[in-house]
């Protein structure tokens, strides 16, 4: 075989990601009776569910959809959430928080946040539905936590994960055992990064929503991050709202989501301001997991993504 014929049948970079998130998709779809995929409506579970459709078109995806909704989620968000249900025909299965602290199963946090209460909605909502697999947005280069994770990772029956029983996975070799009442959840974007996803997101002309780019939004600074005012209990004494350019690079509970100061209005220059920063998303803008050193890795053990 000549250089130039292996040069001519090498994937790109973006190629090689996304042949591996679909073979992953196929694997699970081959391997389990129940699988569902967590939407939120942010970029991830978006890029996440574009694969999921390029993997069995032209039949639908086979899988149904799951959203946490904390109550506090960004309207965009949802919005868009909705809309893309209705253009691809899929099922939608909410777990609310809200319901939960109605019924006084679950009691709102002091300082407002509403993402370490996911928890327990998402494993009894899985517990229900008897899902086997579970897919999520979830990458490597996010968190270090997240980074100790297998592509395919075992959650016992309690949903609880345990690093301890992490399978080793060759040559893309994915392990999908499980006993009665346990569980997989499965990250097909495991080995993308930021700069992956929007450059994925590029090349395909994926839509989304408007917050992930720069806009004039009022907000309030708390400890080093933009939040944005709402029911959550924002702002507080002291806290003063102004109007700024900002725009989000991960989305979730609007009581823990920070804004940055960014220009960046279009896809290309989004692309550009991510290929110049140091820090992750989640590391920049996510106050939750800023509780503590272990905060992720806490949250993963109990049951979270």
């Amino acid at each position: 075989m000549t250089g130039a014929a292996v040069t001519g049948s090498t994937l790109s970079h973006l190629d090689a990601l996304e042949s591996e998130a679909v073979h992953i998709f196929r694997e699970v779809a081959g391997e389990f009776e129940r699988p569902v995929i967590l939407f939120s409506g942010g970029k991830d579970s978006i890029v996440m569910l574009h694969l999921a459709l390029k993997a069995f078109t032209p039949a639908p995806v086979p899988f149904a959809l799951l959203h946490v909704d904390t109550g506090h989620n960004f309207p965009e968000v949802i919005d868009y959430r909705d809309r893309v249900v209705a253009a691809h025909g899929l099922r939608l299965h909410v777990a609310s928080v809200q319901d939960y602290i109605d019924r006084g199963v679950l009691r709102e946090r002091p300082d407002g946040t509403r993402n370490p209460l996911q928890t327990l909605p998402l494993t009894e909502k899985i517990q229900s539905g008897r899902f086997d697999a579970v897919f999520g947005g979830g990458r490597r280069d996010e968190e270090k936590a997240r980074a100790k994770e297998r592509v395919f990772s075992l959650r016992d029956e309690f949903s609880q994960w345990d690093p301890r029983r992490q399978r080793p996975e060759l040559w893309n070799l994915y392990n999908g055992r499980h006993a009665p009442g346990e569980h997989v959840r499965v990250f097909p974007l495991s080995n993308w990064t930021e700069l992956d996803v929007w450059q994925y997101m590029a090349r395909e002309h994926i839509e989304l929503p408007n917050i992930y780019y720069a806009h004039q939004r009022e907000v309030f600074r708390r400890g080093d991050m933009w939040l944005t005012a709402g029911e959550w209990g924002g702002p507080k004494d002291g806290e003063t709202v102004e109007k700024r350019k900002v725009r989000y690079r991960t989305v979730g509970d609007m009581s823990c989501t920070g804004a940055v100061d960014s220009d960046a209005d279009t896809i290309d220059r989004v692309i550009a301001e991510i290929a110049a920063s140091r820090l992750t998303e989640r590391g920049a803008t996510r106050a939750d997991d800023k509780l503590s050193e272990a905060a992720m890795e806490d949250r993963k053990r109990e049951g979270y993504f």
